[in-house]
């Protein structure tokens, strides 16, 4: 037992002497290691504090009177600003990797919609990239109204299905599953549009559509 506890104690400590040995060999290129490591996070931390953060905040600055426009209803002037301040698509150009610029591609998808500029809307609402739980399905419904007003009814019908999984709230879920009841009704797909309908009502009795919704199941019921 002693013999093997010398052994361990031996192999260790020749673990160590060959440990320090290589530090002292190679002493020089670790210190650039650590050096280089340094160096690169404080950029990073620079990087965000002086000049991330403020271009972030000067996206949100510049943008905020076209989000008054928008909520106007001057969509073209929402677009494309006027002599003073910048609209959504020169926001979403000049201030890309921003989340105000992120933003202001959802805003730009939804003022060409309400402008009846439907291709437009479907280029700038496929740029957004939401991930909360109200932007996100929104923009996801608006890219299916787009296709409706184009015609494209089974491709619409999908997002309005992506639409009711991406957040479970009795907004925009209830919202997207009728939406996608319709457009099924439209396909004469009325299986699948039962199965939405049902979905509101027994899922969203809060929602406006929980209202009349049992109208649309007997629709739904008498068209099978």
């Amino acid at each position: 037992m002693e013999k093997q506890l010398e052994e361990k104690n031996t192999e260790m400590g020749n673990i160590i002497t060959r440990s320090e040995e290589f530090i002292q060999k190679n002493q020089k290129t670790l210190i650039i290691i650590v050096a280089a490591i340094l160096v690169v996070v404080l950029a990073v931390f620079g990087l965000r504090k002086w000049y991330f953060q403020p271009r972030e905040n000067r996206a949100a600055e510049e943008m905020f009177a076209a989000e008054q426009w928008f909520a106007q209803g001057d969509f073209e002037k929402a677009l494309n600003g006027d002599d003073t301040f910048r609209g959504f698509l020169s926001v979403a150009d000049s201030y890309s990797g921003t989340k105000a610029g992120n933003l202001a591609r959802y805003y730009a998808g939804a003022s060409y919609l309400h402008s009846g500029n439907f291709d437009e809307a479907i280029h700038w609402l496929k740029k957004y990239k939401g991930k909360d739980t109200f932007t996100g399905p929104l923009a996801e419904m608006m890219l299916a109204d787009a296709y409706m007003e184009k015609g494209e009814t089974a491709t619409a019908a999908k997002h309005y299905m992506s639409a009711a999984t991406m957040a479970d709230n009795f907004i925009t879920a209830p919202s997207a599953l009728f939406k996608a009841g319709m457009a099924y009704m439209m396909l004469e797909d009325n299986t699948k549009a039962l199965e939405c309908f049902q979905k509101v009502k027994n899922n969203y009795p809060e929602s406006t559509e929980w209202t009349e919704i049992d109208k649309y199941i007997a629709l739904a019921e008498a068209s099978k």
